[in-house]
């Protein structure tokens, strides 16, 4: 059932909300014509009325038993925010996109950012104005952080409380769908990160209609959504035919999962499991490909592993494991959850295996952690050497730029992009941007705001962090975040920017690298020099990567490959912006070999001649076990 304001045209509008806690239910029309018109009630808590004389821009709201008036729990637009009344909005749209169809998870480069902080203007119309600049650097999907109503007009968008309705600060949705028209337009997907595992806290109305949420369970951000107890049938559709709302209505690519860890479901057959069985049903029907892509902290392969096999369904998830570890070796820090990582041996785990932590003991956890990713296919697994949340939940939202030499950033995207996996930019980081990411709201209510101060404040001390961090609520926190587009255009940011753009561009050009897998991936690690080498093959492509985490010169042994192999990127390179390339342009590798490599480099090699597939060193296979 169609929940929320259905506009049937001429002057015609359904109504339809469940709010099983109601006896009577009335949608008051406040504007342009004051009047109240009572829904009739329908089996399972359902109210219902088809009303005359309404039209795109009537704003509403419901009266609940003659006493509460509340916005529309599936309300498509609050043009005056999270307590205002909610407004009718014609679904119909002029498409452009044509015969556009999607993408395949392998073709992914994604390119995470945030609507408010991209442009100095906050707004869709201005991100379409910088998607030819992402198309020429090698994109092929753009995500976006959370645009759900939030409280104010500066929020990360995790405290969204109109999960329908699209930030009216941004534009509100037709110029979200101006954005995704126009991403399709040039061959860019669309990937939305949406919130199914809360709400936040200021305007969220939902309990006064109904059993949305439990008391059973905990989140760190409140309230749990009732997804297995009594009435979670209507609250599963609730959020299902939200998902689909995204994909036929807005015609997004794929859908991002916020921390399902934090999604607690007990039933026979959870919600998550029947959320994709319907967005892969919508996608079918709409002769589209579709993606649901997990965020969850449980290194569980079930995620993205089919029902049949005891899996959710879902396509693909975030792997936090490879994050850490490349982090970990670019810098000192051994706090938080970075205590579990920091040698060479799981990085290359990380290549071969996907998770890290597979079962083993998690000093952060203080337990075992996670299991195998036996059987789950290397464009399952999203990669990153940033993102929002590792940005943004640091103490002062400072970017691995802070941290991290010029060219130890460039050695953190070459390991990322030439994966086996699939990679994601963080929004500036292609470029160097050193403008933080902090965390930032705009609530009315002060005690909410003191609230937010302290939990943060108590999020970072089990990281160690004591200083002071930035007031979550001053705008000038929110202002600081802003990216500053410019720094593209001058040097050495603009030598980065080119690495990336060549890097994407090997990626997809060269076998070895545009085919993922991993059956023909291999990592040997050189401790005493801290130089891990993975090798990846398809065919008769082959390539191997040299990265050096070491901040002095590095000379390792290469053992007897056979055949000629042409370097073809050495970040080192001058070209790059660095010191210049000491690794030889060839090595012929009938017999050991020694290859030099600058500090905090990356030395790309590749072959093209059949043979059999690549062998496993005795390191190598180490790592693999």
């Amino acid at each position: 059932m169609s929940l929320g304001a259905d506009y049937l045209g001429s002057g015609r509008c359904r109504f339809r909300v469940w709010a099983p806690n109601a006896r009577t239910v009335r949608v008051r029309i406040t504007e342009p014509e004051p009047r109240d018109v009572p829904l009739q009630r329908l089996d399972r808590g359902y109210f219902e009325a088809e009303v005359e004389r309404v039209n795109p821009r009537t704003l509403y709201v419901y009266r609940l038993e003659d006493r509460e008036e509340r916005p529309d729990p599936a309300s498509r637009f609050q043009p005056r925010g999270v307590h205002g009344p909610s407004q009718v909005i014609d679904p119909r749209f002029e498409w452009t996109e044509g015969a556009w169809k999607g993408l395949p998870l392998d073709r992914a480069v994604f390119y995470e950012l945030h609507v408010g902080t991209f442009t100095p203007e906050g707004t869709f119309g201005a991100v379409i104005d910088r998607l030819d600049d992402l198309k020429e650097l090698g994109v092929t999907v753009v995500e976006l952080m959370p645009v759900a109503q939030f409280p104010g007009g500066r929020n990360w968008g995790y405290d969204g409380v109109y999960p329908f309705a699209v930030q009216d600060s941004y534009g509100g949705p037709v110029e979200l769908k101006r954005l995704v028209d126009a991403c399709h337009a040039r061959g860019l997907a669309v990937a939305l990160d949406v919130v199914y595992n809360h709400l936040g806290p200021e305007g969220n109305y939902l309990a006064a209609y109904g059993p949305y949420f439990t008391d059973r369970y905990k989140t760190p951000w409140g309230w749990a959504i009732n997804f297995d107890g009594p009435h979670s049938d209507e609250v599963r559709a609730y959020f299902i035919e939200n998902a689909l709302y995204w994909i036929s209505e807005f015609h997004m690519d794929a859908l991002r999962l916020d921390a399902l860890h934090a999604v607690v479901d007990v039933s026979a057959r959870p919600f998550l499991e029947e959320l994709a069985d319907a967005a892969h049903a919508e996608a079918k029907r709409l002769g589209r490909t579709v993606h649901l892509i997990a965020e969850v902290d449980r290194n569980d392969p079930k995620f993205v592993q089919p029902p049949d096999a005891g899996g959710l369904g879902l396509d693909a998830l975030w792997n936090d494991d490879f994050h850490h570890s490349l982090r970990s070796l670019l810098t000192s820090e051994r706090s938080g959850y970075y205590q579990d990582f920091g040698s060479l041996e799981q990085l290359g785990r990380a290549y071969t295996d996907g998770f890290v932590l597979a079962g083993h003991h998690s000093a952060y956890r203080e337990r075992r952690h996670g299991r195998a990713a036996t059987g789950v296919e290397a464009r399952k697994f999203v990669v990153f050497s940033q993102n929002h949340d590792q940005v943004g939940n640091r103490l002062m939202g400072e970017r691995p730029s802070a941290h991290t030499s010029f060219e130890g950033l460039k050695l953190a995207a070459a390991a990322t992009i030439l994966s086996p996996y699939v990679p994601l930019l963080f929004m500036g980081e292609e470029y160097g941007e050193t403008a933080p990411f902090c965390y930032f709201v705009s609530h009315s209510d002060a005690g909410l705001v003191e609230a937010v101060r302290r939990g943060r404040k108590e999020e970072f001390a089990r990281f160690g962090w004591s200083a002071e961090p930035p007031d979550p609520f001053d705008e000038a926190t929110f202002r600081r975040c802003v990216l500053d587009a410019r720094l593209r255009d001058r040097e050495p940011n603009r030598a980065m920017r080119d690495f990336y753009r060549e890097l994407i561009r090997l990626r997809g050009s060269e076998p070895a690298l545009s085919v993922l897998s991993r059956d023909r991936v291999s990592a040997a690690a050189y401790e005493p020099e801290r130089v891990l080498v993975v090798r990846r093959g398809a065919g008769s492509s082959q390539s191997f990567l040299a990265l050096n985490f070491s901040a002095v010169p590095s000379a390792i042994t290469l053992p007897p490959r056979g055949g000629t192999w042409t370097r073809r990127l050495d970040s080192a390179d001058r070209r790059w912006g660095g010191p210049g390339a000491i690794a030889p342009a060839s090595l012929t590798l009938d017999k050991e070999s020694i290859l030099s490599v600058h500090p905090l480099s990356a030395v790309l090699y590749t072959m093209d001649e059949s043979g059999s597939p690549p062998a496993r060193t005795a390191r190598a296979a180490a790592i693999r076990c």
